[in-house]
């Protein structure tokens, strides 16, 4: 059967393509993307189907990356097909995010790909894993202490996004079809280096395997691994029902409630890596050593914390524990914002906040909000100056409906707030008074009575 025939029958079989979508194919210059490329472009008027293609030179093998390059571009132009390049240092990006090489270079590829998507007003990524990536993913897995879900190895599609038409193809296959239809892709010599894991299941493990056990071995373990995506899909949606149960998904992060602690390890395991797939968009990097941190949190006390992969960490917050993404340092740290309350109407930014201030005179036309984010003041109590700022060693307020003054770090051990995030929440400070603890409590000292004539709104947002 013609290779396009059987990519278009896998293609139907698990729906990857409906009519009239656009799809970003991510093209290397290597056998396997040249080779996907080549067959959805003779594939194109069958589905009917539109073609963009990105590639991303890594700068890692030096004029080499630039002939990858400019082969793609050139394969694509005399096939009339849209084409994107980006140039990005993977070395100093690595550095830059604590990533080793190879995950850095995933994580710009597919952050590409995505802008890609977005510009082109894309509705699918396509990229070229074969069944021998798949094996070699396994034993990734495995050797990294991988449970059932490891072992399912690359979905076909993820996210509704993500497509891989050629999954089944074994290598030699695909090194066949470029030879026949004389597409003379480029080769990455560095496949070739025994410096990374990967290569050296691809170089010594599965020959080895092929040879003294199982000819096979590539199509076995595809095997497995398709019958055991049955088995994972149904204990997923029994993990269902207790991830509702124990877990609440917040914005940027998810709490675990601590009465987990009293069902089954493996269902624990399945909803501390749910959780932890959700917050960082990706299941990728979190191994069982991970959860096995995570877990260890339920038995600690509070204000304990695991760092984990992806720019994520679990913290133990009063028993339950809380899956969040680690803040950027322009979240982490904020200079004091000092303002006139003339000049006050205006919008702020502050770390990972937008804060805006109105003054309304109609003080008795005005729905006050139900928000703990929005909040009103008497204007005509503010003698000077408005601050914006984080806590300091010392601060006391008069809570709302309180007569005495509260220190503000009882007011976040009440309220359960963990030590990261209390250095991160914004206080709202009228002349030397905290007005405002926000999300939290507002002070008794500018509260509104029937003799304010004018109010000060203030609304604190989340920048996306």
């Amino acid at each position: 059967m013609k290779m396009e025939k059987r990519v278009l029958e896998y293609i139907l079989e698990n729906e990857l393509l409906q009519e009239k979508e656009k799809v970003v194919v991510g093209v290397s210059g290597g056998p396997d993307s040249i080779c996907l490329l080549e067959v959805l472009y003779r594939l194109k008027s069958q589905l009917e189907i539109e073609l963009v293609v990105a590639h991303i030179n890594h700068m890692l093998r030096g004029e080499e990356a630039n002939e990858d390059e400019k082969y793609v571009n050139n394969f694509c132009m005399e096939r009339g097909i849209e084409v994107y390049s980006k140039r990005i240092n993977i070395n100093e990006f690595a550095k830059e995010q604590r990533m080793s090489t190879e995950t850095a270079g995933r994580e710009a590829r597919y952050e590409f790909f995505r802008e890609v998507m977005k510009k082109t007003n894309s509705n699918k990524i396509a990229t070229a894993h074969n069944a021998n990536d798949q094996v070699e993913t396994i034993f990734m897995r495995i050797m990294r202490g991988t449970g059932l879900e490891g072992l399912t190895g690359i979905p076909v599609k993820r996210d509704s996004i993500y497509i891989r038409p050629i999954l089944f193809l074994q290598r030699e296959e695909i090194e066949w079809y470029c030879e026949k239809n004389n597409l003379n892709p480029r080769i990455d010599k560095s496949n070739m280096e025994r410096d990374y894991s990967r290569n050296k299941i691809r170089l010594d493990i599965i020959p080895y395997m092929k040879e003294n056990f199982n000819s096979d071995v590539v199509k076995v373990i595809n095997r497995m691994a398709d019958t055991l995506k049955e088995d994972n899909e149904l204990i997923e949606s029994v993990i269902d029902e207790f991830f509702l149960k124990y877990c609440k998904v917040e914005k940027n992060y998810i709490i675990i409630r601590s009465d987990i602690v009293d069902c089954k390890s493996v269902i624990i395991n399945r909803v501390i890596r749910r959780a932890t797939s959700i917050i960082s968009g990706s299941g990728y990097n979190i191994e069982a050593k991970h959860i096995v941190g995570v877990k260890k949190l339920l038995q600690l006390g509070t204000n304990k914390r695991v760092d984990l992969p992806n720019g994520l960490y679990a913290e133990n917050v009063y028993g339950d524990i809380y899956i969040r993404k680690v803040e950027s340092e322009g979240d982490k740290y904020c200079e004091e914002i000092v303002i006139n309350k003339v000049d006050i109407e205006s919008e702020f930014s502050f770390g990972a906040y937008s804060i805006k201030f109105e003054v309304l005179e109609n003080v008795k036309n005005i729905k006050f909000a139900d928000n703990s984010f929005i909040k009103y003041f008497n204007y005509d109590k503010i003698n000077g100056n408005i601050i914006i700022r984080t806590r300091k060693n010392g601060d006391k307020m008069t809570p709302l409906g309180m007569n005495g003054r509260k220190k503000i770090k009882d007011i976040f051990i009440d309220s359960k707030v963990s030590v990261t995030q209390r250095d991160v929440v914004p206080i709202i400070q009228f002349d030397d008074e905290v007005a405002w603890l926000v999300g939290l409590k507002v002070s008794n000292e500018y509260k509104v009575t029937k003799e304010t004539k004018k109010l000060l709104k203030i609304t604190v947002m989340e920048r996306n």
